[in-house]
């Protein structure tokens, strides 16, 4: 056996895939917005783009003639041409490792900076009556208070961590503890006290019992039947036990109830009011309109640049002696990619409207009726019917939003697992859980439908379901169970 360092050659067959393979993939995955952007930064980048003019017949004469000078100038990278068809038929895969290319520049949206809960109190805290040893606590609990307006921690790691900078800045200072001395447990608690009293009430709670009694005391409620319920039978009362409640505290249990609901309009949350996160808005990529009882699909980009072939540079590049070399690498280049460009928008185009087709074709009881005749439907299923591979189709549908009669939806919706019914057909397992929600907002408050209940209503309109299963779907809706429902 021999030690050591040594060459060897061998020999392998490898497929680059080209790089404008993955930009088709980025344009079909790019919801509308981000598509507008990236086409604009095109026209910034490739001089041979330009804005379509409102004259199509232009246009489309443009870009015949660009198309005839682009097969003259490169019939030496014909290999490079794409097959649409095979590409979306595969799902993009060539096989082989991907070749290096130039990664696409996104440009993060400017952000307007927002108030967030931190600042709300330290504003408040700026105007307490506190020395510079108080503001110091009181930083460090209002660093301790997470989004929702809980404190995160303990008072005794509040207490360790703010006595480890007390002894830190001894050491810069070269001062004992008697001079800075640590923080008490009374000051802390003290301090707790100050900071619960700030907005918004329930702030600094360390527990959702106290945030509710915090609440309540600042209503002037501590003399209340609501403020003694959660005080001293918060369990109970979170697992609805009224009767318990009404034979400790010797009121009916109808009073209970009262209290129990000016309970529930209390903020569980209340720091998420300053949270950070911003308004979202949607623009649809698809509309989709009922017309004289037929439904018509349009794509919403009329706000997305039409690209043509600038007919300047075409006569420009028609000239091939004068140039050689770089430059005349730079404009075949550039032609190529503009001619490209255009091409893959057109079929990004018509592959969202393909699919979208098949869907309001598939799922026209749900626009005619409601979600709960939304059927179910499988990427695949789509796929199949449409002829393209069905990663093609997952990134024709993600992220991307439609404008339907029964309001903005996102594609991914129509899109859901099955139940047999006992005649043959398959339900959508949304159109299940919107049955369900129905169910149980027309229900009897005071004899709320059970699970089993449930299921036997829908066994009599055909759907075969499990209890176990409408046990699951009604936890995911956020239904309580029937014991939690029941009111008196």
């Amino acid at each position: 056996m021999r030690s050591g360092m040594s060459q060897h050659t061998q020999m392998k067959q490898e497929i680059k895939i080209n790089p404008r393979l993955y930009q088709a993939m980025d344009l079909l995955y790019m919801p509308l917005l981000d598509l507008q952007q990236h086409l604009k930064q095109e026209l910034l980048n490739n001089p041979f783009l330009e804005m379509a003019e409102e004259d199509e017949d232009d246009e489309e004469s443009t870009n015949e003639e660009g198309e005839q000078n682009e097969e003259e100038q490169q019939k030496e990278e014909a290999a490079d041409e794409i097959d649409w068809e095979e590409i979306l038929l595969n799902g993009f895969d060539a096989g082989g490792r991907p070749e290096e290319h130039e990664e696409k520049e996104y440009f993060e949206p400017v952000t307007v900076d927002r108030r967030d809960l931190s600042d709300h109190l330290r504003d408040q805290v700026q105007l307490l009556d506190l020395d510079e040893r108080q503001h110091q606590l009181a930083e460090e609990f209002v660093g301790n208070i997470n989004e929702d307006g809980y404190l995160a921690c303990s008072l005794d790691e509040i207490r360790r961590g703010i006595n480890e900078w007390v002894e830190k800045a001894a050491e810069e200072l070269g001062r004992d503890t008697e001079d800075l001395p640590y923080y008490t447990e009374a000051e802390c608690e003290e301090m707790l006290r100050k900071i619960q009293a700030l907005d918004p009430p329930g702030v600094g709670a360390r527990d959702l019992r106290e945030c509710l009694l915090i609440q309540l005391r600042e209503a002037g409620l501590e003399q209340s039947v609501p403020y003694r319920l959660v005080r001293d039978c918060f369990e109970e009362l979170r697992n609805h036990r009224r009767s318990e409640i009404s034979k400790r505290f010797g009121i009916s249990v109808n009073d209970v109830q009262i209290a129990a609901d000016e309970i529930k309009k209390l903020d569980p949350k209340p720091g998420l009011r300053f949270s950070e996160s911003g308004e979202s808005y949607i623009i649809p990529d698809l509309v989709i309109d009922k017309i004289d009882g037929v439904y018509l699909i349009t794509l919403n980009d009329a706000n997305v640049p039409r690209l043509k072939l600038s007919r300047a540079y075409v006569e420009i590049a028609r000239d091939k002696k004068k140039f050689d070399g770089e430059n005349k690498e730079f404009i075949s280049n550039k032609m190529n990619s503009a001619n490209w460009m255009i091409q893959a928008i057109e079929q990004r185009r018509q592959t969202m409207l393909k699919v979208m087709h098949f869907i309001v074709d598939r799922q026209r009881d749900f626009f005619e009726k409601g979600v709960q005749y939304l059927k179910p439907l499988t990427l695949r299923e789509v796929a199949e019917v449409i002829n393209m591979h069905e990663s093609t189709v997952s990134r024709v549908t993600n992220e991307k939003y439609v404008q339907t009669p029964r309001g903005v939806l996102p594609l991914k919706f129509f899109f859901s697992s099955g139940l047999s019914t006992t005649g043959g057909e398959d339900v959508s397992a949304r159109g299940i859980k919107a049955q369900i929600e129905k169910l149980v907002s027309d229900e009897d408050p005071k004899h709320p439908l059970t699970d089993q209940a449930i299921v036997n209503i829908l066994k009599e309109s055909g759907v075969q379901i499990a209890r176990r299963t409408v046990a699951k779907y009604r936890d995911q809706l956020g239904v309580l169970s029937a014991r939690m429902r029941k009111r008196v």
